[in-house]
């Protein structure tokens, strides 16, 4: 059975990328965005928004890209795939996450951020990078 799995999702920053090499030597980042949804109420005619938070990975020269130049609050377009990870805790509980792993960061003109100044540096793309496959003890945290 065939399917398919992408996810083109544009928000803010809600933290600091958190950027992190695999034994491998490949750079990890890992950051939160915050995407907005403004609609109106049907019934009430009231104008209503709804934020949806978002974990974020992403790897090789795309998260050397992110840890550079990516800060809180910065406006983001990611491209990538939804990651599913399911672990156990120390106490035996099991748990589960989803997350997007992104292949492809677009960093958006700082004009378009409402609370940045209007000097604006360039605007740097990140090309997508294959993932390399790795196993859960990889992970340094």
């Amino acid at each position: 059975m065939a399917g398919y799995n992408r996810v083109i999702l544009l928000g803010n920053l809600t933290r600091d990328p958190e950027v992190r090499y695999l034994p491998s030597g490949t750079a990890v980042a890992t950051f939160g965005i915050a995407v907005n949804r403004v609609y109106n109420d049907r019934q009430t005619g009231e104008r209503k928004e709804e934020v949806c938070f978002v974990d974020v990975t992403t790897f090789g020269r795309n998260a050397e890209i992110c840890g550079e130049y990516l800060h809180k609050g910065r406006l983001v377009l990611i491209e990538g795939r939804l990651r599913y990870t399911t672990w156990e805790t120390e106490d035996g509980q099991r748990r589960s996450k989803l997350d997007v792993v992104a292949e492809n960061i677009r960093l958006m003109p700082l004009s378009a951020q409402p609370s940045q100044p209007s000097e604006e540096p360039p605007v740097e793309e990140a090309s997508e990078v294959e993932e390399e496959p790795f196993s859960e003890d990889d992970i340094p945290f």
